[in-house]
C-alpha cells in the first residue's frame, strides 16, 4: 500500500520567522496592542486584590474584630472581584479583537500568495496540502486566537501579578512559592523539543490524508470504471491511521506533561505551607499572610495550567500558522513588466522538460503556430500532449528550450494581462456557485448583458440558457441549479469570447461531454477560437481533421507534422492509422 509522503512540497516557515511574521504584524496595530496590554495588566491587578485583602480580613477575624471592620474589607474583596471579572472580560475581547485581526491580514495573504501560486506548484505539492493549509490549518489557528489565546494571555498578567504579591507579603513566601519554577522549567524543557516536531509531523499526516481523499473524488468516475474502490478505500485508511497514531502519540506525550506540572504545583504549595507555618510559629508573619501567599499560590494552578496546558493547542496552531507563513513566503513569481507580444505567432524551440529528474517528458520539441491558425495535438496517452499544451500556455515553465508568443514567453506577461493574450480551457471547467451571469464575466469583468449574450451566440449556448428559470440570472453550482458537463463547457468557451485572446490552448476540452454532445461542442469551439491562434489536444480525431495542422506525438517527441490530407494519405504513418482505426471505429458505433 503506497501511502502519500508527508514530506511538504510548499514550504514550511522556521519558528523565527513565523514570531518575526506575528510580531512585525501586531506592530502594525500599536493602539490597540497598548489598549490590550494595559487592560490585561488592570484586570490582572483587580483579580489578586480580593485575595490579598481576604488575608487582612482573616487577620481581623482571629484577633476578635468588631462586624464594622469587617464589613469594609469584605465590600472591597466584593467590588474588585466584580470589576476584575469585568475586566478580565474586557481584556479576552480585546485580545480576541487584536487575534482576528491578524488572523484576517494572515488569511487574505495566504489566499493571494496561494491563487497566484503557478499550476505546477500546485500540482506538484498536491492539492491536499494546499487545502489542508487553507483548511485545517487556518481552522486550528482561529480557535487558538478566539478560544485559547485570551485565556493565555489573562492567565500571564495574573501569573505575573500574583507572583509579585506573593513576594510583597514576605519575600520567604514568595521564594518558597518561587522553588516550582524550576520544576516548570524542567517540564518545559522536557515537553517542548519532543512536542514540537509531533505537532509538526501531525499536520503534515493530515495534509497527507486531504490528499488521499481529494484525489480519490476527483478520481472517483476512473476508480468505478477500473473498479478500484477498495485499493483508494485502503489508501483512505491507511493515511487516516497515520494520522490517528500521530495524534495518540501526541496526546500522550501530552498526559506525560501534564503529570510534570502537577509535581511543579505539589513543590509549591508545600513549600508555603511548610515555611509559613515555621513563619507564623516565629512571629515572623500572620495567619492571614499565610493564608493569602497560599491562595495566591493556588491561584497560580488555574492561570499556570492554561498556559502549560493550553500548550496542546498552541504547538498545534503554531505548527499550522508556521505552514501559513510558509505559503507567505513563496517568493513572487509574478514577473516584471514586458513588452506587449508583436502578434499571435507561437514559437516552441527545443522544449524539453521532466517532471522526475532522469525522466524526460518532452524531448527537443520545436513546433510554430501561426497566426489565426489551428493546430491539433494526437497521440497515444502519455505521448505528451498535456505537457506540451502547459507550456505553450504559461503555466508550466519548460526545463530546457523556450516558448515565445509573439516574441514574448507566456510566462514572462504579467498576471493581469496574461489573460488577454493566452487562455486555456481544459475539460474541468469549474462552475462558481451564483447568477450564471457571474461565471460568464468572470473573463471579462466589464462585458454588459448584450455581450454575454453575443458571447453565448457564437458558441450555440443560448437557446439553453434563455430556457433556464431565470435566463442569465439562475443561480448555478453549489446551491443552484447543476450544469451538464456539456453545458459548463459551452460557458467555458463562451468566457474565451469574452476574454477575446489572441492564443486559445484547448486540452481535450471536450474530452467529458460524451458522445451526444462532443459534435455540438466540437462547432462550439471552432467558433469560438475562430481568428484565434488555437492548439487543441485532440480527444477526438474529428477535431484533427477539421485543424490546419496536426503534430503527432509519441514518447515526447513529434514525430509527424502536416495537414489531415497529407498525414492520412502517408501509408504506414502513425496518424495514418490512428485514423484508420477511429473511422472503422466512428463506422460501426454509427457516428
Amino acid at each position: 500500500m503506497t501511502v502519500p509522503d508527508v514530506t511538504p512540497v510548499l514550504p514550511v516557515a522556521e519558528w523565527r520567522r513565523t514570531l518575526r511574521w506575528f510580531t512585525d504584524d501586531l506592530r502594525r496595530r500599536p493602539g490597540l496592542l497598548a489598549a490590550t496590554v494595559a487592560t490585561g495588566f488592570v484586570a490582572a491587578g483587580l483579580s489578586v486584590v480580593p485575595v490579598y485583602v481576604l488575608g487582612v480580613l482573616v487577620d481581623r477575624v482571629r484577633d476578635g474584630a468588631s462586624a464594622g471592620e469587617i464589613i469594609g474589607p469584605a465590600v472591597l474583596i466584593a467590588v474588585t472581584a466584580l470589576l476584575g471579572g469585568l475586566g478580565t472580560g474586557v481584556s479576552g475581547y480585546l485580545v480576541q479583537r487584536l487575534g482576528e485581526q491578524t488572523l484576517a491580514d494572515l488569511r487574505e495573504t495566504v489566499l493571494d500568495r496561494a491563487l497566484r501560486l503557478p499550476i505546477g506548484v500546485v500540482d506538484a505539492a498536491g492539492r491536499g496540502d494546499l487545502l489542508s493549509r487553507v483548511g485545517a490549518d487556518v481552522g486550528a489557528v482561529t480557535r487558538a486566537v478566539s478560544q485559547v489565546l485570551p485565556t493565555m494571555i489573562n492567565a500571564f498578567f495574573l501569573g505575573v501579578l500574583t507572583l509579585v504579591s506573593m513576594t510583597g507579603i514576605d519575600w520567604r513566601l514568595g521564594l518558597a512559592g518561587a522553588l516550582s519554577v524550576p520544576a516548570y522549567v524542567m517540564a518545559l524543557r522536557w515537553y517542548l523539543p519532543r512536542s514540537a516536531p509531533m505537532y509538526r509531523d501531525e499536520r503534515m499526516a493530515i495534509a497527507a490524508r486531504a490528499q488521499s481523499m481529494v484525489e480519490s473524488l476527483q478520481g472517483l468516475p476512473t476508480i468505478a470504471a477500473y473498479e478500484r474502490h477498495d485499493h483508494h478505500r485502503d489508501l483512505i485508511h491507511t493515511s487516516s491511521a497515520r494520522a490517528r497514531d500521530i495524534s495518540i502519540g501526541v496526546f500522550r506525550q501530552f498526559t506525560r506533561f501534564v503529570g510534570r506540572v502537577n509535581r511543579a504545583e505539589f513543590i509549591g504549595l508545600t513549600a508555603i505551607l511548610v515555611v509559613g507555618f515555621a513563619l507564623v510559629r516565629d512571629d515572623a508573619v500572620t495567619v492571614g499572610a499565610v493564608t493569602a501567599a497560599a491562595l495566591l499560590f493556588h491561584r497560580l494552578f488555574n492561570p499556570i495550567g492554561a498556559l502549560m496546558f493550553d500548550f496542546d493547542e498552541i504547538q498545534a496552531a503554531a505548527a499550522s500558522l508556521s505552514r501559513l507563513v510558509g505559503v507567505c513566503d513563496i517568493p513572487d513569481a509574478s514577473p516584471a513588466r514586458v513588452g506587449e507580444p508583436s502578434d499571435s505567432r507561437v514559437v516552441v524551440d527545443a522544449v524539453c522538460h521532466s517532471y522526475v529528474s532522469g525522466r524526460p517528458v518532452l524531448h527537443d520539441i520545436s513546433l510554430t503556430l501561426e497566426p489565426g491558425t489551428r493546430t491539433a495535438l494526437v497521440g497515444s496517452t502519455g505521448a505528451g500532449k498535456t505537457t506540451l499544451a502547459a507550456v505553450v500556455a504559461g503555466t508550466l515553465r519548460p526545463g530546457s528550450g523556450s516558448v515565445r508568443v509573439g516574441g514574448v514567453a507566456p510566462s514572462d506577461l504579467p498576471p493581469d494581462t496574461v489573460g488577454r493574450h493566452v487562455v486555456t480551457v481544459t475539460q474541468e471547467v469549474h462552475v462558481f456557485a451564483g447568477p450564471l451571469v457571474d461565471d460568464l464575466v468572470l473573463a471579462a469583468p466589464d462585458a454588459d448583458r448584450d455581450a454575454v449574450w453575443r458571447a453565448l451566440d457564437v458558441v450555440g449556448a443560448r437557446e439553453w440558457v434563455t430556457a433556464l428559470p431565470e435566463g442569465l440570472d439562475t443561480r448555478v453550482g453549489e446551491g443552484g441549479l447543476a450544469l451538464t458537463a456539456a453545458q459548463s463547457q459551452h460557458i467555458a468557451l463562451a468566457r474565451v469570447v469574452l476574454a477575446d485572446p489572441s492564443v486559445v490552448v484547448l486540452d481535450e476540452a471536450t474530452a467529458e461531454a460524451g458522445s451526444a454532445s462532443a459534435r455540438e461542442l466540437e462547432d462550439a469551439a471552432l467558433a469560438a477560437t475562430e481568428g484565434r491562434t488555437t492548439l487543441v489536444v485532440a480527444h477526438r480525431l474529428t477535431q484533427a481533421a477539421r485543424a490546419d495542422a496536426i503534430a503527432v506525438m509519441e514518447h515526447g517527441r513529434i514525430v509527424e507534422y502536416g495537414t489531415h490530407a497529407e498525414l492520412a494519405d502517408r501509408r504506414g504513418g502513425r496518424y495514418a492509422r490512428l485514423w484508420a482505426a477511429w473511422t472503422d471505429h466512428g463506422v460501426a458505433a454509427g457516428q
